[in-house]
């Protein structure tokens, strides 16, 4: 089964950088597609960034980008989301997923909290 575990969450100020990974089961980031989600409290899970299996190309929300980049490590099996100039709307928890070629986003991790503070 796909594997999906969330690390690097936590308590920043305003304006700070944090470094979310996610460490994925065997040879999954070769064949999905990646992503990071975040929820919000009292808010809908919303698309932050995402990243194509083949060819590397990647895909950002709005309101990230130009501060927010999604990247993988084939050696560690690793995702990450390179956060900057965090602000306090970026408050939520902030889960990995992986959708299989061509398909939604079916696998999840069980998130990491990041909360920014004014």
């Amino acid at each position: 089964q796909v594997q999906l575990v969330e690390s690097g969450g936590g308590l920043v100020q305003a304006g700070g950088s944090l470094r979310l990974s996610c460490t994925t089961s065997g040879r999954t980031l070769y064949n999905y597609d990646m992503g990071w989600f975040r929820r919000a409290p009292g808010k809908e899970r919303e698309f932050v960034a995402s990243i194509r299996w083949n060819v590397g190309i990647t895909d950002y929300a709005q309101s990230v980008k130009g501060r927010f980049t999604i990247s993988r490590d084939y050696v560690k099996n690793t995702m990450y989301l390179q956060m900057n100039s965090l602000k306090a709307e970026d408050t939520a928890v902030y889960y990995c997923a992986a959708a299989p070629k061509g398909c939604d986003f079916d696998y999840w991790g069980q998130g990491t909290q990041v909360t920014v503070s004014s």
